[in-house]
């Protein structure tokens, strides 16, 4: 795997007795579980360095969501993105299925944070210099941000070849570029990771689900992109 750089009080009152004095105190009500497993919390985020080729981002405030959705639900919106130095990715072949990839994003910060509704993802070859017309697949409807608690994992599934064409398939294809998050306010282009993929491999009109909590999930999304 390699990386190019291309592209809101309960006030209670204690009589002092003697003294008549009233002594009020106040502080926060955090009640709130962030992720279903890690304590609630508003925090302000550090903006990460600015990375070539791409915007800097800005602190942002936030309250950590009540949990990841597995059907890419608000409760996304209300987590940060995520930074890719807390993000963990990996692409492998699915069992059973020889067309189909699935691309693995760990969450390995401390808090919750979101992805775009899927991740951006290109096919192309790596020997090539112009990588302007890199295939794209045909994504799975859908635009919430995605949801990932501490430690937890979202999936999306690509099928390079879902008709299981030998022919008129596309040549010279041996790479899969992936950018976790591709709305980019807080992940650059330059973020982009690349997985090889192995020699006379099909792609012919590939599709991509949305990000899911599970594999299966991440299928059934999958198959719900257009054909």
């Amino acid at each position: 795997m390699s990386v190019r750089h291309r592209r809101p009080l309960l006030a209670s009152a204690v009589l002092v007795v003697g003294a008549g004095l009233a002594l009020t105190a106040c502080g926060p009500d955090n009640s709130d579980s962030a992720g279903g497993s890690a304590p609630s919390a508003t925090t302000t985020v550090a903006a990460p360095p600015s990375k070539a080729g791409g915007p800097a981002a800005h602190p942002t405030t936030h309250t950590s969501p009540s949990g990841a959705q597995s059907d890419g639900g608000s409760a996304g919106s209300a987590a940060r993105p995520c930074d890719i130095q807390n993000l963990s990715i990996h692409v492998t072949a699915r069992a059973g299925a020889p067309s189909q990839w699935v691309i693995d994003v760990r969450n390995t910060g401390a808090s919750a944070c979101s992805l775009s509704s899927t991740p951006g993802v290109d096919l192309g070859n790596s020997g090539s210099p112009d990588q302007s017309k890199n295939i794209k697949p045909v994504l799975a409807s859908g635009t919430s941000r995605f949801a990932v608690p501490a430690g937890k994992n979202a999936y999306a599934v690509i099928d390079l070849d879902p008709s299981g064409a030998t022919t008129g398939t596309a040549p010279g294809i041996n790479e899969l570029n992936v950018l976790a998050d591709q709305e980019g306010t807080n992940m650059p282009l330059a973020n982009t990771q690349n997985f090889p993929l192995p020699s006379g491999v099909h792609i012919l009109n590939p599709r991509m689900g949305l990000y899911r909590a599970g594999v299966a999930e991440a299928v059934t999304s999958m198959t719900a992109a257009p054909k």
